[in-house]
This record gives C-alpha cells, structure tokens and sequence, in this order.
C-alpha cells in the first residue's frame, strides 16, 4: 500500500468515526441534559468537515507534476491544514460563546448515565488519535497529523465534559453549572492545539528548516556514490509528502565535465532509490580543493 493509499484509508476511518460519534454524543448531551456533551457534538461534527477537507488535500497534493507545477502539488496541504484549523477556531468560539450563555442560565443536574457514555468515547478518542498520529507520521503527512489533533482535541473536550458532569453530579444543586464552565475549559484547549497545529503547517510553508535527521541520512547515502568526495550545502523543504533537496556534493576537481554530470545522476539516483520520500533532486557539484 502506498503513503497515499494509507493516509487516504486513514482519513475515511476518521470521517466514520467522527460522524458515528457525534451522533452519539448530540442525542446523549440532548437527553442527558449536558451541554458539555452537546460541544462535544459540535466539536465532533466540525470534524467531519474538517476530514472532508484533510482527504481532498491529500489527493490534490499526490497529483503528478505539470508544466504548471513542476515541483508538484505537495503545497496544497499545508494551506488545507490551515482550513482545518480555521474549522478548530470557528467551533472553539462557538462552543465557548454557549457555555457562557449556559453558565448564567438556570438548568436541571446532568444524567448519570452520560458518563458511562463519556467515558467510552475518551477511549475511543484516544486510541484513534494514537492511530492517525502514527499514519501520519509513516506517510509524513501534515494534514493528517492535524487529522490526528482533532482527535486528540475531542479526547480532552469529553474528559473535561466527564469532570465537569462528575462535579454537578456529586456536589448537586447548585452546581449545574460545573458542566458548562467544563465545555468552556474545553474550547480553550481547543484553541491550544489550533496552534500546535498551525506551528508546523507554516514552518512548511516558508520552507523552515527543520529535518536535520533527513540531512545526515542524505550526506551518508552521498558517501556511498563512486565518485563522491563529500558534501556542502544540503537545504530541504517538504511539499505535501515529499522532501526536495538541493545538495552541493564534491567530487575530483580534475574529472571531465561529463564525469562529473554522471557522478551527478547516480547520487540523484541512488538518493531517490535509498530515501523513498525524497522528491525532486537537484545537484550542484564541486570541486574537490
């Protein structure tokens, strides 16, 4: 299975999942008398549109190169991650604004039910967001590691739903509202992992350097290549689940020109066939002094 095909099945696992789990939480937080539960719903339903968006980046950004793009489409998930986190914000907001409404509004206890309910969507959530993390992390996808936080954001909302409701419940009257101002810790964590997510979608974006571990399996692979001497300036950037790379790589200062366009095709060669998820190549070569 390749990079695409897996992140692609992983982002319908998520789209299954968030919308089976909404579901679930709006008719329990409905007839529960939880609100915590009714932002979980929403946070939730956000979600799906968020996936929905996470599996056309996905598939946009694998499309081949053009005349157009030459370096491909890769940059397309990066600015869907971004839409995702605009979808994060917009529901942390919300989310907050009727907790506020609900704080100063009179209600009755939440169920006792609901928790049993919570309970199990905690560890739902968090396996999921296990699982998602390390897909992304196999097919180095940004979008789907922001795919990954959703579910993470989802866990924590449902852990401050089951705080909140397990106060209401054990103090009693006078506390309903205990449930509410849980939903409104929540859309504050929300709007931290909005960032944590953002971070690396822009380093992506303005080309931040930040794969100096791909840079040394680079520079050991070079060493390999008859003909190399070493190596200089190695600069990457990410596109989408690709790496492009621009290497300067020193060989023999009394070689042909040729000889050392030659030298120069098998490292770009041998680089792509050792280190998958490397893209385009581009060598510059240097003298040996």
């Amino acid at each position: 299975m390749t990079k695409e095909q897996t992140a692609i099945k992983t982002t319908y696992f998520s789209i299954i999942g968030n919308t089976s789990l909404a579901l679930i939480k709006g008719v329990a937080g409905y007839f529960g008398n939880s609100y915590a539960l009714i932002a979980d719903a929403i946070e939730s339903t956000t979600d799906i549109f968020a996936s929905f968006l996470v599996l056309f980046g996905i598939k946009y950004s694998n499309k081949p190169a053009d005349k157009n793009h030459p370096y491909g489409h890769g940059r397309a998930e990066p600015l869907i991650t971004f839409l995702v986190v605009g979808f994060l914000i917009a529901s942390a907001s919300f989310i907050a604004h009727e907790s506020i409404i609900n704080i100063q509004t009179p209600h009755d206890l939440p169920k006792t039910w609901t928790l049993f309910v919570l309970g199990a969507i905690i560890i739902w959530k968090e396996i999921s967001f296990r699982l998602v993390l390390k897909k992304s992390k196999e097919t180095n996808s940004s979008s789907l590691k922001a795919d990954a936080w959703h579910h993470r954001s989802d866990a924590i909302t449902s852990v401050a739903a089951f705080i909140g409701i397990s106060t209401a419940l054990i103090l009693g009257k006078g506390y309903e509202s205990a449930d509410d101002w849980a939903a409104l810790f929540a859309s504050g964590f929300i709007l931290y992992n909005c960032y944590l997510i953002f971070r690396p979608a822009l380093g992506e974006i303005m080309d931040e350097h930040l794969y100096d571990d791909l840079v040394v399996e680079i520079r050991k692979v070079a060493l390999t290549v008859n003909g190399i001497k070493g190596t200089e300036k190695c600069f990457i950037r990410k596109a989408g689940m690709k790496y492009h790379v621009d290497l300067h790589a020193i060989v023999d200062a009394n070689i042909t020109v040729k000889e050392g366009h030659e030298i120069a095709h098998d490292l770009k060669d041998t680089l792509r066939k050792e280190i998958l998820e490397l893209g385009h190549v581009l060598i510059h070569i240097e003298p040996n002094e």
